[in-house]
């Protein structure tokens, strides 16, 4: 496993560095959020599979290192209780989830972010699938790996609020918790739109 992994949007503005965790989770979700996300920032061809399934890596936010281009991060939510979805401005490459509370100290990268070598070398396979009956079509297979998913993000959490880690967030001001960028909630139109799975 690599000490780190290159992160970058699509034309290479924002830049930065992801240390894996040994073991990862990397989850495909298939849940309708995660594809209004991507929907909405017209990357839909780039991020989901044919079952419209998203692929995140969760990690400790402290973990993610933005190298150059940080300022043309941008942060949005679908309602206004939901989870912040960050993306590179400049592009609209979605980059990854936090939670709206700095103390659950991880994020899912989204997959196409993260970018360079091999994914399997640096977070070895896929592991859990969710929301499987939100996906597209028929895939042919369940959700798996959730409990143990599940139990991985929940000690992540924990790590980061017992060392205190999850004040290193690259997505958080580290002295007021704050978003670095002000999360824009969808107008009622932009969610309708967002979250249409018709042709």
């Amino acid at each position: 496993m690599p000490s780190s992994h290159p992160i970058a949007c699509r034309c290479g503005q924002v830049r930065g560095l992801v240390q894996p965790t040994a073991p990862s989770t990397r989850c495909v979700c298939y849940c309708r959020d995660c594809r209004a996300f991507a929907r909405h920032l017209g990357a839909q061809a780039d991020v989901l599979d044919a079952f419209g399934g998203s692929e995140v890596i969760q990690v400790p936010a402290a973990n993610v290192t933005f190298t150059q281009g940080q300022e043309s991060l941008a942060c949005l939510r679908l309602t206004d209780k939901g989870m912040l979805r960050w993306y590179a401005a400049c592009c609209n490459t979605p980059i990854g989830n936090t939670m709206a509370d700095r103390r659950m100290g991880f994020t899912g990268l989204v997959h196409t972010s993260v970018r360079g070598a091999s994914l399997d070398a640096s977070f070895g396979p896929v592991t859990m699938r969710t929301q499987v009956k939100s996906a597209l079509g028929a895939p042919g297979f369940g959700s798996s790996g959730e409990l143990a998913g599940i139990a991985r993000m929940l000690g992540l959490v924990a790590k980061a609020l017992l060392t205190g880690s999850y004040r290193k967030s690259p997505f958080f001001d580290a002295k007021t918790g704050a978003p670095v960028a002000v999360p824009v909630v969808l107008s009622a139109a932009e969610h309708a739109a967002a979250h249409n799975d018709g042709p």
